[in-house]
């Protein structure tokens, strides 16, 4: 079978804090999660045919998630299980603004456990788009499996989407998270990067000057920098095409926020030449992307909160006779 996108990584269970119990104790809301498979159930809603590449433990949490990207239309030939290995769980705090603290119980968790010699380079070899993110690289056997895929991925020219998604906490030494961020930004044409982590990497606090030390560092094709309620801003060629933000009142949780944001250019660049793209498409790939952004952010969770084209049409329609009326 043929693929748009092929993701590889983590998947996992986020459980979000959602209210009190009757004895005043915090509960939680358990989500299926995982960066990738966030961006490939977004590309779902967009028509493309997806697959991911990754490993749960053979546990009641790993069935959950297989069938959560069984039902969302995700192929999970891919899906590893591992007999030995929980399923990675993260805990997902959020402030009265919806932003996120994490806690990870991963020490170890079934997604680092994935070898190379369980990868189905099939699957990859059948892609227009490999996606990856750093969370695949923290540990040396996953990472070797990464790398890996990459290389298969290289050989046919396949276009590399890369997005850092950078975790700290699941660190031991951030050296190595800066080492491993700069290898996927020297193998990526298509780099999605938070403000923060372009600093993170280039030991740069000024944003411009750390874009442009990526641009002039790295043979990427199109740079997709966003920055939360500040907007984001597409950097291709000569072109620099900047989007406002899609603010909304009822956000309850941004995870995912910037999964859907990649998902959606993602899905862009497949219907779009990537070396014949210009300003105004441009423009409505960063403005569909933010507008579907914001709609996550009104929901829990990501994988299954994923908005409908008709849902992100909209919402541009309505801000964009808001902006018209200012």
């Amino acid at each position: 079978m043929k693929y748009d996108v092929v993701a590889l990584g983590e998947l996992l269970i986020d459980f979000t804090i959602d209210g009190k119990s009757n004895q005043g104790n915090n509960t939680y809301e358990a989500n299926p999660g995982g960066a990738p498979c966030n961006v490939l159930a977004m590309l779902n809603k967009m028509n493309k045919k997806t697959a991911f590449i990754g490993k749960v433990g053979n546990d009641a949490f790993g069935q959950i998630l297989k069938k959560t990207i069984d039902d969302v239309g995700i192929d999970s030939k891919g899906l590893m299980f591992d007999e030995h290995v929980n399923t990675t769980l993260a805990f997902v705090n959020i402030d009265e603004n919806g932003e996120r603290s994490f806690s990870f119980y991963r020490n170890p968790g079934a997604d680092m456990m994935l070898t190379e010699e369980e990868v189905d380079f099939e699957i990859i070899k059948n892609a227009k788009i490999f996606h990856f993110g750093t969370l695949s690289m923290t540990h040396e056997k996953v990472r070797i499996a990464t790398k890996r895929a990459i290389d298969e991925a290289k050989k046919r020219n396949i276009l590399i989407s890369f997005d850092p998604n950078l975790r700290p906490l699941l660190w031991g030494d951030l050296n190595l998270a800066r080492e491993q961020i700069d290898f996927g930004c020297s193998v990526c044409d298509i780099l999605k990067i938070e403000d923060e982590e372009a600093k993170f990497l280039t030991n740069c606090d000024n944003i411009e000057e750390a874009v442009e030390i990526l641009k002039n560092k790295y043979n990427i094709k199109i740079i997709l920098l966003t920055a939360g309620s500040k907007g984001s801003t597409a950097y291709y060629k000569d072109l620099v095409v900047k989007q406002e933000a899609y603010l909304q009142s009822n956000t309850i949780d941004t995870t995912g926020a910037g999964d859907t944001f990649c998902g959606s250019c993602l899905g862009y660049i497949i219907e779009n030449d990537i070396d014949n793209l210009n300003e105004e498409k441009i423009k409505d790939m960063i403005s569909f992307a933010s507008a579907a952004a914001s709609i996550v952010t009104t929901k829990k969770g990501a994988i299954c909160s994923m908005p409908e084209i008709e849902e992100v049409e909209k919402l541009r329609k309505n801000m964009s006779n808001l902006y018209n009326c200012l």
